[in-house]
């Protein structure tokens, strides 16, 4: 793929899953009350410490964050760019060595074959609501990284 302009992306989108999702955000949200009444339950009716309700729900609804913010994907010639809201992940695609995709994205591996350690290592990448970007975006990714599994 020849982009004359490094500076500017090859391809870009936002994914907010909050919004595109409806149905999936409501029952998260139904989910993530009966988990905070229970844990009301637990924490602060039969132990007497709220400090504990405080903490779960807090870790627990920090480590949906990435559900709840929209997240922006650049691609350019060198490089991915990984936007939320006040952090910007960069990641060349030299560390990546192959790249696999489910209904909803791609994941892009450090590894030579999938492995189960791809949540933690590799970079996940979700697609818009649309998927417009698909076709391109593995086009690219099989220029760039290579194995396609």
């Amino acid at each position: 793929m020849i982009h004359k302009n490094k500076n500017e992306p090859i391809l870009k989108w936002t994914s907010h899953p909050l919004i595109d999702f409806p149905r999936s955000s409501i029952l998260l949200i139904i989910f993530i009350i009966i988990i905070g009444i229970g844990l009301w339950k637990i924490a602060v009716i039969f132990w007497d410490m709220p400090l504990f309700y405080y903490l779960g729900m807090t870790i627990f609804i920090f480590s949906l964050t990435s559900y709840f913010i929209p997240t922006t994907y650049k691609f350019f010639e060198e490089k991915i760019e990984v936007i939320y809201w006040f952090i910007k992940i960069e990641k060349k695609y030299s560390g990546y060595n192959c790249f696999y995709t489910d209904k909803k994205g791609i994941m892009l591996s450090p590894f030579k074959i999938p492995r189960r350690l791809d949540p933690f290592r590799g970079l996940s990448i979700r697609f818009s609501k649309t998927q417009v970007e698909k076709e391109k975006i593995i086009k690219l990714l099989e220029e760039k990284v290579g194995k396609k599994y």
